[in-house]
């Protein structure tokens, strides 16, 4: 299977968030078929829905960000990878409340120009114009991208306008110790979380 570019939204709000969400960069990268290419910042928000909204459970604010990827996995196998990594990050689905707290949420946002829709995956992810918190981070990477289906990201998250209470808390990049090491070779070559100048196309204060 030839390789595909998938953009995969994660989410903590629970125990060291920050920690949480270097850690699980790291470990999707490790794993075997995924290749991380690019993280956003990381911004703190507030819990979905918001508090007037009757599904709403009482929480603590998230930090979220968005990493881009490429791998030959299919998206059925890349999905059992994340989960996964959610629950050795302590996350059990079983247990937990719909839209509470998360020790670790990984969605699959995008998955190259796929359509999916079965009833353990929907890709795009069926809430994206919903939030904020993802168009955010995830047109920091695609600066003037679109689903599949044309709607342009700018768009969606002009809808969403005014939007607040969404703060930017670090880029990985400016952490200690928080490169990607990979070894070198033709289908591993060095990376990091610098990523290349893409003008004032970006959100998130750049």
């Amino acid at each position: 299977m030839s390789s595909e570019q998938v953009l995969l939204g994660l989410g903590a709000n629970v125990g060291d968030r920050l920690e949480t969400l270097a850690a699980a960069v790291h470990a999707i990268d490790d794993l075997d078929g995924v290749a991380v290419e690019d993280v956003s910042a990381v911004y703190e928000t507030p819990p979905w829905p918001p508090p007037d909204d009757p599904r709403s459970v009482t929480q603590e604010p998230y930090y979220n960000l968005v990493v881009k990827a490429v791998t030959n996995l299919a998206p059925h196998a890349l999905l059992a990878e994340t989960q996964l990594l959610e629950r050795a990050f302590g996350r059990d689905r079983a247990r937990e409340a719909r839209w509470g707290p998360r020790t670790l949420d990984i969605d699959l946002l995008l998955f190259g120009d796929r359509q999916i829709d079965t009833p353990d995956l929907v890709v795009p992810h069926p809430r994206i114009a919903e939030r904020a918190f993802v168009l955010v981070p995830l047109l920091e990477l695609l600066p003037g991208g679109a689903l599949p289906d044309g709607r342009r990201l700018t768009g969606l998250l002009a809808a969403l306008a005014p939007i607040e209470g969404i703060e930017l808390v670090v880029r990985l990049e400016d952490l200690p110790g928080r490169r990607l090491e990979r070894p070198e070779g033709p289908t591993a070559p060095p990376a990091s979380f610098e990523r290349p100048d893409v003008g004032d196309g970006r959100a998130g204060g750049r």
